[in-house]
C-alpha cells in the first residue's frame, strides 16, 4: 500500500512540474510571446541605428569637407544663407508643381 501512494504521489508530482514548466514556456520570463516581441524590437532597433550610423558618416564628411577647404563652407553660406559674392547676381528658381 505505501509503495502505492508513492507511486501516485511521483505521478501527481511529476505532473505538477510539467504544468509549472509549460505556464513558463508560455507566460514567464523568456517565454515564446516574449521572446517574439524581443525579437521585433531588436529589429526595430537595428533599422534605426542603421539610420543613425548612415546620418553619422554624412556628417563625418561634411565635417572632413569643412577642415579640407571653404568650397563647403561657401557652398552652405549660398545655399542656406543666400549670400552673393559682390558683382553676382542671385538668381533663385523653383520648380512648379
Amino acid at each position: 500500500m505505501p509503495f502505492v501512494r508513492l507511486r501516485y504521489f511521483a505521478t501527481l508530482l511529476l505532473l505538477v512540474l510539467l504544468g509549472w514548466l509549460q505556464w513558463q514556456l508560455w507566460t514567464g520570463r523568456g517565454s515564446f510571446p516574449t521572446v517574439g516581441l524581443m525579437r521585433e524590437e531588436i529589429r526595430v532597433q537595428k533599422a534605426s541605428n542603421e539610420l543613425i550610423r548612415q546620418d553619422n558618416e554624412r556628417l563625418a564628411n561634411d565635417i572632413a569637407d569643412l577642415r579640407e577647404g571653404r568650397e563647403k563652407m561657401e557652398e552652405i553660406a549660398r545655399q542656406e544663407l543666400g549670400m552673393i559674392k559682390p558683382n553676382e547676381i542671385f538668381v533663385q528658381y523653383t520648380k512648379p508643381k
